[in-house]
């Protein structure tokens, strides 16, 4: 049978102070209206029935991703004790379901992405069930067909293909500079590494057995006694499942192989502001603008206003500058800077406290 885990865990420091401990961006009303996890949900446009749809987020978060999402049970909200990064909260889900269904058919997607046309992501996502149900020795990724340089995002090199929108993935590389960027564009064999997955959930146990047999056993023992959730995840060792399992998989160490289905799409992370600011509206001098704010002789800022008192944001003379005020705090950096928000978090909290993390 074939499932969904919506990924809704991480903090997205990257877009404090709209993003906080008890907040995360997933969670936040940013864009149109709604958040990205329900944008992400309804992205899914009824491709498997509400009872195959999970999430997977922070314990502390669990309570408000039900009322966010009230169409799934509760029991398919998976809220880890502790961030333990990708592999864990992949394969915690995968064991779940694996207990609950031996034939379970696994697809990983994101809760912070921005994606059009959803009809091409139905498709796609369509195609890598159908790949990863007719091989069962397959971890399928998905690429998203580049149109830039783009210097943000992992990539996925390619192998010969299997079909016209299938391949073999040969290897993944971490983010570029620019002109290595530029290289993989131009070679054409190399898509976006998207950091969505199908796989036959016992297909990646099988794997992790192989290349990281402690956690496998910890897994095991989570999903056969859920009790020891929050003695046994906090010890869980560290690490991304591409680094654990997709990386050393593509490289023959493991018994499964690497597919990539194509994703013919536009696709944005929304990680940090730069990527936030594309999908807000803008005004003539282009200036992406959320909220009360009165801007002059200004350019190419991002300005959001989430007070609560009535307070306006007014700019004059300002270019390229991210400005962000909420009830309790207020961001001015340069556009250029934003990357290092993540840095500025922990600066405030070794300062202040986790007051204002």
């Amino acid at each position: 049978m074939r499932y969904v885990v919506i990924m809704a865990g991480g903090s997205g420091k990257r877009l404090w102070p709209l993003s906080r401990h008890g907040m995360p961006k997933q969670l936040l009303n940013i864009v149109g209206g709604k958040s990205l996890l329900r944008i992400a949900y309804e992205r899914l446009g009824g491709i498997v029935p509400d009872e195959q749809v999970l999430v997977c987020t922070g314990a502390d978060y669990a309570d408000i991703v039900a009322r966010e999402l009230p169409e799934l049970d509760p029991d398919n909200i998976l809220g880890e004790p502790e961030g333990r990064d990708s592999l864990n909260a992949v394969a915690w889900s995968a064991a779940v379901l694996a207990e609950r269904d031996p034939d379970a058919v696994v697809a990983v997607v994101a809760s912070d992405h921005i994606i059009h046309p959803v009809e091409e992501f139905q498709n796609s996502l369509a195609e890598g069930f159908a790949v990863a149900e007719s091989d069962l020795t397959a971890l399928v990724t998905f690429g998203v067909v580049p149109t830039t340089p783009h210097t943000g995002y992992g990539y996925l090199l390619r192998g010969e293909p299997l079909s016209e929108n299938v391949s073999e993935v040969l290897a993944f590389r971490e983010k570029p500079d620019w002109a290595t960027a530029q290289e993989y564009l131009e070679s054409g064999d190399y898509w976006w590494n998207s950091g969505m997955f199908v796989w036959n959930a016992r297909t990646l146990l099988d794997q992790l057995k192989i290349l990281l047999p402690q956690t496998h056993r910890a897994i095991t023992e989570l999903a056969a006694r859920p009790e020891r959730l929050g003695e046994i995840y906090p010890q869980l060792e560290k690490i991304s499942v591409d680094y654990a399992v997709m990386e050393p998989v593509s490289q023959g160490m493991g018994t499964a192989h690497v597919l990539a289905v194509g994703l013919p799409i536009a696709w944005h992370d929304v990680g940090g502001f730069a990527a936030l600011g594309e999908q807000l509206p803008h005004d003539e001098q282009g200036n992406a603008v959320s909220g009360v704010s009165v801007l002059m002789d200004a350019r190419e800022n991002l300005v959001i206003n989430q007070s609560e008192d009535g307070r306006i944001v007014a700019v004059v003379g300002l270019t390229g500058t991210v400005i962000v005020q909420t009830p309790q705090i207020t961001l001015v950096c340069p556009v250029t800077e934003a990357e290092r928000i993540k840095e500025l978090v922990a600066t405030v909290t070794d300062q202040l406290g986790r007051t204002y993390a």
